[in-house]
């Protein structure tokens, strides 16, 4: 079992920046992928960005170039950097982890752009 605790989120006028990190349980984290996900309300949830345990990252179409996914194994901890932030971000930011067919979520971290 994986557990996942999301921390940064909050509330950013327009154009500003927020990093959000997921910290994760488990002595293998390095071997899951890990991404963001995002769910505004009335809509279903999406895929942000991902970064395999290689390092190869896939970011949205709508926020490449705007957002950085990392992490960093010796903390067990995954980042999502964000800025140019739009009011069109605004929503509640999942963590998730991936490995061998199992994947886990976090509880969510809203994310509010708005001036």
């Amino acid at each position: 079992q994986v557990q996942l605790v999301e921390s940064g989120g909050g509330l950013v006028q327009p154009g500003g920046s927020l990093r959000l990190s997921c910290a994760a349980s488990g002595s293998i984290f390095s071997r899951y992928r890990m991404g963001w996900y995002r769910q505004a309300p009335g809509k279903e949830r999406e895929l942000v960005a991902f970064i395999h345990s290689g390092g190869t990252i896939n970011y949205a179409d709508s926020v490449r170039g705007r957002f950085t996914i990392s992490r960093d194994n010796a903390k067990n901890t995954v980042y999502l950097q964000m800025n140019s932030l739009k009011p069109e971000d605004t929503a509640v930011y999942y963590c998730n982890a991936f490995f061998v067919g199992a994947t886990y979520w976090g509880q969510g971290t809203q994310v509010t752009v708005s001036s």
